[in-house]
């Protein structure tokens, strides 16, 4: 017999019913070694029937051509093949057809057989593609912020997102920290004028080492990560900690001293000065750390800090302490904000002052849109002459009724304000008057 042909397919048809990328197919079509076995010689059934006997045909037979036909294994992430390092085509004559074994990968993948996503596109587990569906199941790119060039898929931060993201970056750079280099690293803080992608985004902190406290973390001082201000000791001041506050004296390794006088005295040898015209009182003890941790704004300039503080001012006016009383006078008040407040840190802009606080609940807001989180509160009654009534301490919680300025946005805080050391038991009652007496 002659031209006779055997045909071996890895997958039977139809083939349209299979996924040609799904891990049933692969272990079918994944064929490295093919080998043919020539057991014994067939009878030829179509020869003719001969009426004489003839000698037996000879019993040598073989195969005269040997064809086997495949494709590059890339995962359907590619759509052609190239020669691997170090191929050299061999010299013979008529055309040879190659199937080369390195993929052109495609879909943020990477690998001989884009087997595995490229460096930085690992925030999903990789997937083959979809060979029925068409779908390319492509690889998603870390979210790294621009500081990180390479990252990888970590499975406990894939379920902790709920299937969502579960890249890691690696090695962040431009002095980030963090799963997506989102934060700045200890000793830097974020340069809020530009973006936070940019490689300068993050600066050194430029603590002052005399006047700078340290603090519970190690032995280091640093600084606020979103302004740059650093913890001061006791009596100083300024973004860097770099002198002392005005009433205070002695710039040192403990911090600076109270003046022994009326308003302030020289910096550096305490004497009092005799031109002074103000009779503020100073408490003779340096404030708490909270007190002096500066978290303003570095565009305020510092050289007119009066120190608003009702902790180290003395009472130049005398702050009553206000007791909730009949219903009708407090709706009267028509007040039109009422929070639960914790205060954080009070501060003197020179025209004005400014107490950062962190509002933990609303019971009313009127126009102004109200939310829970960093607030900053505007006291009207607060002078350089020392007077700090309402007194906001620093650490405390209060519950805090007043009047919004609707024109610039501000919730404005004086003497006809309703200002008290919260209790449960007052927040209640207040919320009892609002809902039954005020409407």
């Amino acid at each position: 017999c002659f031209s006779s042909q055997v045909i071996f397919r890895a997958l039977s048809p139809p083939y349209a019913t299979e996924n040609p990328y799904s891990v049933e197919a692969q272990a079918l079509l994944r064929i490295t070694n093919l080998r043919v076995r020539l057991l014994e010689r067939q009878g030829c059934p179509c020869l003719p029937a001969s009426p004489a006997p003839q000698p037996p045909p000879s019993l040598h037979y073989a195969i005269y051509d040997f064809i086997v036909k495949g494709s590059c294994f890339c995962n359907g992430h590619a759509d052609h093949c190239i020669p691997v390092a170090g191929f050299k085509p061999v010299k013979a004559a008529g055309v040879f057809h190659v199937v080369h074994g390195k993929c052109m990968c495609k879909h943020n993948t990477a690998g001989s057989h884009c087997q595995h996503c490229a460096p930085l596109y690992n925030d999903q587990p990789w997937q083959a593609a979809d060979g029925k569906t068409g779908a390319p199941r492509e690889c998603q790119s870390c979210k790294c912020n621009g500081h990180a060039d390479t990252c990888h898929f970590d499975m406990d931060a894939w379920l902790a997102s709920g299937n969502r993201s579960g890249g890691v970056c690696d090695n962040c750079q431009h002095n980030t920290e963090g799963q997506h280099c989102q934060r700045c690293k200890l000793g830097f803080y974020r340069d809020l004028r530009k973006p936070f992608s940019a490689p300068d985004a993050c600066k050194s902190c430029s603590c002052h080492p005399v006047g700078s406290a340290v603090l519970p973390l190690g032995p280091r001082t640093f600084c606020d990560p979103s302004t740059g201000d650093c913890p001061c000791k006791p009596g100083v001041a300024g973004p860097r900690c770099d002198h002392c506050l005005p009433g205070y004296w002695g710039f040192g390794a403990y911090g600076c001293r109270p003046c022994d006088c009326a308003r302030s005295c020289d910096p550096h040898t305490g004497d009092c000065h005799s031109s002074s015209s103000s009779d503020v009182t100073w408490h003779n003890e340096a404030p708490p750390f909270q007190a002096v941790l500066n978290e303003s704004e570095p565009t305020w300039g510092w050289e007119d800090e009066q120190g608003f503080s009702a902790l180290r001012h003395s009472g130049k006016c005398e702050c009553k302490e206000q007791v909730l009383g009949n219903p009708k006078v407090f709706c009267g008040m028509k007040y039109t904000y009422v929070i639960k407040t914790k205060i954080l840190s009070a501060h003197d802009k020179g025209s004005h002052a400014e107490v950062s606080v962190k509002i933990k609940k609303v019971l009313k807001s009127t126009k102004l849109k109200i939310l829970r989180g960093k607030k900053t509160l505007y006291p009207e009654s607060w002078t350089n002459r020392g007077c700090t009534c309402p007194i906001l301490n620093p650490g405390l919680e209060y519950l805090v009724a007043g009047h919004e300025d609707v024109r610039t946005g501000r919730l404005i805080v004086n003497m006809k304000s309703f200002v008290h050391q919260w209790k449960s038991a007052l927040g209640r009652k207040v919320l009892e008057i609002l809902k039954r007496d005020c409407n």
